[in-house]
């Protein structure tokens, strides 16, 4: 059935205008004024900003993390996501050692089957690489669209990679057209402080921030960017947190170096002080990298304004408090680490940088959808509203005053980060390749309507593999 939104202010990263959109099937098939409404559904959009759906680069569902598995899943994250005005989520197939590369991916497959109420992709995991992986990627990226590859530098004995690894990844993924991806800290380092805290007693949540100082991942993000730049290759530090990492990411930029960078509205909204919650509740905001003293945000909120950092993942990986992260009681170690973020991911960014003026409209879209989409080899097809692009849009209110609770979100974790926050905006209705998934905020979607993405090379458009400047 044809629809034709009406009477909303439609925002991209380039343009905010007043139009009507027109949708047949799955595809946006015109924008303009006096548009044909014979037998079309019309929805006004009054009031609301007219946004493209936004895109998740960085999420963990059902992760296995710690002797436990995150909470939320491919129903309940995506729902989640819908609810808080995204449409696409990317997340990230791990993988061991020795193992073939298409047995991680079949898993996470099996996961999202029957699930998704949104679109979605993956990232691949690299934890070594021999000449037998090396045979493998390109039919990864050839055959299942997965062209970003994900290096560990932390977690040792868990996920870490060494140099070498990162660096012969780098070599190959500018040979084949992918994007490396890295958690830049430096787990030897941290390795080493945890050991210490540990004999010293330390064993409170706190402990989680102060033995994973800003200087490790300021160490390890310019390490990377050194190495993709003798590499002559591309990289996309995720969930960066601190004024270290910044201002390495920006120094490779101004030399030429292809490197980009993602953050995280917990770094843009959270701050150090919430680890140290009595009765264990500072476990609540146990994730890495660790929340930073607030002075840190500035930096972030001037890197995003400025394009030193290009965009907002949520790093979306849920526990609940009780009968997950209390595991960690007694030994902050065994905190699982991660938050759920899905949800407020939009919102934070709407409410804290559009509404107080530290970016703006247009820097919102770019963020949070058109800049991802880009990158990550979706573009056009998602992350901007035009004529042949899928119609995954967005109502939002940006006047609603409203509360972050646990007792509203939709996610399926047992406490929110942002609990008490008032903020400013909230999604409307969000629709999927032109069908509903929220409606005037319930949610109409369907369990495993959500399509797996191949999406192109680095650099390239999904459609036709046309370079795009990015």
């Amino acid at each position: 059935m044809k629809k034709v939104i009406k009477n909303g202010t439609i925002v991209t990263a380039s343009d905010t205008y007043e139009a009507d959109i027109l949708i047949e099937g799955e595809k946006i098939v015109a924008i303009g004024s006096n548009l044909p409404e014979a037998g079309a559904e019309l929805i006004d959009a009054k009031g609301t900003y007219v946004f493209p759906g936004g895109i998740d680069p960085h999420t963990h569902l059902e992760m296995p993390f710690g002797g436990t598995v995150s909470k939320d899943d491919f129903e309940t994250g995506t729902i989640a996501a819908a609810f808080g005005g995204t449409t696409t989520v990317i997340d990230f197939c791990l993988t061991n050692k020795g193992e073939p590369l298409k047995n991680p991916i079949a898993v996470w497959h099996n996961k999202s089957k029957d699930k998704a109420v949104i679109d979605y992709s993956f990232h691949l995991m690299i934890s070594e690489i021999t000449d037998d992986v090396l045979e493998q990627l390109p039919a990864v990226i050839e055959e299942e669209g997965i062209t970003s590859f994900k290096v560990f530098m932390a977690y040792k004995n868990v996920f870490q990679a060494d140099d070498e690894t990162l660096f012969r990844t780098l070599v190959t993924a500018k040979e084949l057209g992918a994007l490396v991806m890295v958690h830049a800290e430096n787990g030897d380092v941290i390795d080493y402080l945890i050991k210490k805290a540990l004999d010293e007693g330390n064993t409170d949540p706190i402990y989680h921030a102060l033995t994973r100082p800003p200087e490790v991942e300021g160490e390890a993000t310019g390490r990377a960017a050194q190495l993709t730049g003798l590499a002559d290759s591309q990289l996309y530090v995720v969930h960066v947190s601190c004024s270290q990492a910044v201002e390495k990411i920006a120094e490779a930029r101004s030399k030429g170096v292809d490197v980009w960078g993602e953050t995280c509205p917990q770094y843009l909204a959270l701050d150090q002080s919430y680890l140290e919650k009595p009765n264990f509740e500072g476990a609540k905001y146990v994730w890495s990298p660790p929340l930073r003293e607030k002075a840190h945000q500035a930096d972030l909120w001037n890197a995003l304004k400025s394009g030193s950092l290009q965009t907002l993942g949520s790093d979306q990986c849920s526990f609940d408090f009780k009968g997950q992260k209390d595991l960690g009681k007694g030994d902050f170690t065994k905190i699982p680490n991660g938050g759920p973020m899905i949800e407020d991911r939009l919102t934070i960014l709407f409410s804290e940088g559009v509404k107080k003026g530290r970016i703006s409209l247009n820097q919102f879209v770019d963020i949070s959808s058109t800049r991802i989409a880009k990158l990550f080899g979706l573009f056009p097809q998602k992350g901007t509203i035009a004529v042949g692009t899928d119609a995954d849009i967005v109502l939002f209110d940006p006047n609603v005053e409203r509360v972050i609770s646990a007792d509203t979100h939709h996610m399926a974790v047992d406490y929110n980060a942002f609990e008490g926050m008032s903020v400013t905006g909230e999604t409307v209705s969000v629709l999927s390749r032109g069908e509903f998934v929220i409606r005037e905020k319930q949610f109409v979607g369907k369990l495993g309507r959500g399509k797996y993405l191949k999406r192109a090379k680095y650099g390239e458009v999904i459609s036709n593999k046309e370079e795009i400047s990015i």
